[in-house]
């Protein structure tokens, strides 16, 4: 691929908010590994569905007020930034938490989109979306974020996908089973930035190829 241009998930990938998603999940009603926002669209009865949103609109209130970005974010914005690439983002959170984290760090994006701006990932017409804006085919745009639904919109919509798993530093074998359906598995910025750099720049004889 030529890489010229970056969307990133926010929420587990440039910050850690520390959202307790079990815990969203208990308070609101929802079974074990419910997708949240699936989950509270079934919930019959507006009153209800209100009741859930609202739980949910807390706990991401609270996750925007404490989120801190992952080591190796900021300097990686700047390389990005020297090298004229894009970058967005695309979150399954709200446009209310989503600015409010962004304003506090002082981050700015080419574009952002919330669940109130397009149909949630995994659906790809967000990062569909964002690439049509920049006037970029998907084949040249990095989709990097740490779930299964990141994986899946990034690949619906035709660009490769890096899945960031900070935890899995030490072992590689604490690997989410959908890890092998990423085209890169990084566990930090650094070998991000690495992968980024080679895409931007390939040396002789290596041709960029994905690395499981």
């Amino acid at each position: 691929m030529t890489l010229r241009g970056i969307i990133f998930d926010m929420d587990g990938t440039l910050v850690d908010s520390r959202l307790d998603f079990a815990a969203i999940r208990r308070d609101i009603g929802l079974s074990d590994k419910q997708p949240i926002l699936e989950g509270i669209e079934a919930i019959p009865g507006d009153r209800e569905r209100k009741r859930a949103t609202e739980i949910l609109r807390q706990h991401e209130h609270i996750g925007a007020t404490q989120a801190t970005p992952f080591p190796g974010v900021t300097e990686l914005f700047e390389r990005l930034d020297q090298l004229k690439i894009p970058t967005g983002v695309l979150t399954r959170n709200s446009r209310y938490a989503t600015e409010m984290t962004f304003n506090r760090l002082g981050w700015t994006f080419a574009a952002v989109l919330t669940r109130e701006d397009a149909p949630a990932k995994p659906d790809p017409t967000g990062v569909l979306a964002i690439c049509n804006d920049w006037n970029l085919s998907p084949a040249d745009v990095l989709f990097v974020g740490d779930y299964l639904f990141d994986l899946q919109a990034g690949h619906n919509a035709g660009t490769r996908a890096a899945l960031f798993v900070p935890g899995a530093r030490q072992s590689r074998d604490s690997l989410p089973e959908y890890a092998e359906q990423a085209d890169w598995v990084v566990t930090g910025y650094d070998e991000l930035t690495a992968i980024i750099e080679q895409l931007i720049h390939p040396t002789t004889g290596q041709s960029g190829k994905p690395q499981p």
